[in-house]
């Protein structure tokens, strides 16, 4: 997860997109928050316009502007807060209410041409609101912000009244406000992704055994046996768990030394992750030498398959010794059990299979080992499901 060294954000997409995905609801609520309090002060600065021109068309225009930013502002607040909007609509909302307000500030500083140099400060303001409160992409600020200044600066030549020196300090004045919104926003997105990097690091500590990267026992209980947690792909398939166990275990530390039976284990996990689903199986270290492989929308057929795929290759791979001497071989034992998560109103579908494949796997340990035993825990089990 490399943060990009100019934008403070992920240099990769999944990664940005994930981070993003995350703060959404935080995004929501400070996009709302933000353009409602921007919103208020914007209509509270047309006392400012009647001060200044006094009542009449061009004041009324002035109004009629101000009053566009307030619709826009307000509708995109209303839906941040009232709508589930997504990533996409949440950047189109936030760049929209950005567009709207600086076109309508500067119609309103070309009506007031006298006063350019109090509307360049107004306007360093709203740059560092960009770039700082209102969530948006830095990309996006950036050029917001960019071409806001520079149309600003075009303007205030056409019509603005100002000596040399004011106009380049109103220059210095724009080029620091940018320079400084965007060091900061720089800052703020690295901090921000530099605090999300340690949460998913803590969270993958937590929910992962260290020797093997497959889940563990807590994340197990703590989440994979949550009702619902374990959906099937289609929402009415089966589930299916395997337990395996690796055979001989304690021989082979016994005769090889406990780094090595490390290995047996990285070898076997490795073996397990590489036949299961990315994103849709889950494999967990269920105990020492034993593995335990979740298989939404399979049916036992398809566990059966698995495990008795899984049981060849290990059989035919050889692991190095720690010390590099020796090449070693072992087999495995496997339970499969297999039942409709609907089951039980799906509170302990996954608990009670597990179980019934731990009884089945002891049982193929007994029954010689380097086999699967299964079955289907289904009261109405479909054509084909059979127990092996």
């Amino acid at each position: 997860m490399r943060i990009h060294p100019l934008t403070g954000e992920f240099a990769q997409r999944a990664d940005e997109t994930a981070f993003l995905v995350h703060q959404l609801p935080q995004t929501r609520a400070l996009l709302g928050y933000t353009l409602v309090f921007c919103t208020l002060f914007y209509l509270a600065f047309s006392l400012s316009d009647l001060a200044a021109l006094g009542y009449g068309p061009t004041y009324l225009k002035l109004c009629a502007a101000r009053a566009v930013v307030a619709a826009t502002a307000g509708t995109c607040a209303w839906l941040a807060y009232h709508r589930p909007l997504t990533l996409h609509a949440t950047r189109i909302a936030a760049s929209g209410a950005e567009t709207v307000a600086l076109a309508c500030f500067t119609f309103i500083a070309v009506q007031r041409p006298d006063e350019f140099h109090w509307h360049a400060m107004s306007l360093a303001i709203m740059l560092i609101v960009i770039y700082l409160y209102i969530p948006n992409s830095f990309a996006n600020a950036l050029v917001l912000a960019s071409a806001a200044t520079a149309v600003f600066l075009v303007l205030t030549l056409k019509y603005g009244r100002l000596t040399a020196a004011d106009g380049v300090t109103m220059v210095m004045l724009l080029v620091l406000a940018n320079a400084f919104g965007a060091l900061a926003a720089r800052r703020f997105n690295q901090v921000s992704r530099e605090e999300y990097q340690a949460r998913v690091a803590l969270q993958h500590t937590a929910a992962r055994d260290h020797l093997t990267g497959c889940y563990n026992r807590r994340y197990l209980h703590e989440t994979l046996m949550r009702p619902g947690h374990v959906r099937t792909p289609d929402r009415g398939g089966l589930l299916t768990v395997v337990l395996c166990d690796i055979d001989h275990f304690k021989r082979i530390n016994d005769t090889y030394g406990h780094a090595s039976g490390d290995a047996v284990l990285r070898s076997f996990a490795e073996l397990l992750r590489h036949m299961t689903r990315d994103g849709v199986d889950s494999v967990v270290r269920y105990g020492g030498e034993e593995f335990l492989a979740i298989l939404p929308g399979t049916d036992l057929d398809g566990g059966i398959h698995l495990a008795e795929r899984l049981r060849t290759r290990f059989a035919d791979t050889s692991v190095m010794t720690d010390d590099g001497k020796e090449r070693m071989r072992t087999t495995a034992s496997f339970g499969v059990a297999c039942a409709d998560p609907a089951a039980d109103g799906g509170h302990h579908v996954l608990r009670d299979l597990i179980a019934v494949a731990d009884k089945l796997m002891y049982d193929a340990k007994r029954g010689g080992r380097d086999r699967v035993h299964a079955c289907c825990a289904c009261s109405n089990p479909p054509a084909g499901l059979r127990r092996a």
